[in-house]
């Protein structure tokens, strides 16, 4: 089975988090929650305390799988610290899957590896996507190649069904 790398900080939307980690442990996975130094648990958006597993400068996207990066609020956070930046891009680099769903796929702009790809993200974000050379579309699942993106938390059946299927 695989090895999944989830990075959050507070105030990561709980249910992208909760939803897609329970839908990939219970297919067989190990799911590892990274975050910031020093963070033994984030706090989601609703209240929820996610542990955290590992800090980002005790990980190596080597030894992973596959990337999910839930939504909320947490992306935008995470896209301001280099490591989250930098572990990110060596796994889009590395052609591994990653999963990303509502603000998640912001980390990918910071990346720089945005161009040419088709995803799709809230509402909200579809505009910097495009803008960084991205192909939007507004669908609850796009999947372009070993990139699988979602809007919004009503899309986490279709999201779900997706990432786990491509792990097979």
């Amino acid at each position: 089975m695989s090895k999944i790398a989830v990075v959050v900080t507070d105030l990561v939307e709980d249910i992208e988090y909760t939803s897609p980690a329970n839908a990939l442990k219970k297919d067989g996975h190990t799911v590892v929650t990274i975050g910031f130094s020093g963070k033994k648990a984030v706090t989601g958006k609703h209240g929820a305390e996610i542990p955290i597993d590992k800090s980002i400068e005790e990980v190596d996207p080597a030894d992973f799988d596959a990337l999910l990066i839930p939504g909320g609020f947490s992306p935008d956070q995470l896209r301001s610290d280099p490591n989250f930046v930098d572990f990110t891009r060596k796994f889009l680099l590395a052609d591994k899957n990653v999963f990303a769903i509502c603000h998640g796929p912001q980390l990918f702009i910071q990346t720089g590896l945005v161009k040419g790809r088709t995803m799709t993200s809230y509402l909200t974000v579809q505009p910097d996507l495009y803008y960084a050379g991205a192909l939007v579309k507004d669908a609850p699942v796009v999947i372009d190649h070993n990139l699988i993106t979602s809007r919004t938390p009503d899309d986490l059946p279709a999201f779900n069904k997706a990432i786990t299927a491509a792990l097979k």
